[in-house]
């Protein structure tokens, strides 16, 4: 079975409102813990990734409307 990749897009900046990377979505924790996650563990967290995104990228629309 072929090693799921990391998400990782080298931004690694955490949004304050969530904890959670405005690069990849994950949180330190699901970061720290990548390598020694199994294959399910990453395909669950990569599930809930596009969903992360789009809320940190309408906070962060919503913030520069009300800048």
């Amino acid at each position: 079975m072929a090693a799921i990749e990391t998400p990782c897009l080298k931004v690694c900046v955490l949004e304050p409102a969530s904890k959670q990377c405005r690069g990849c979505g994950r949180t330190i924790d699901e970061i720290a813990g990548w390598g020694a996650m199994s294959g399910s563990e990453r395909r669950r967290v990569m599930a809930l990734l596009p969903d992360r995104i789009a809320a940190i990228e309408a906070r962060a629309s919503d913030g520069a409307e009300s800048a």
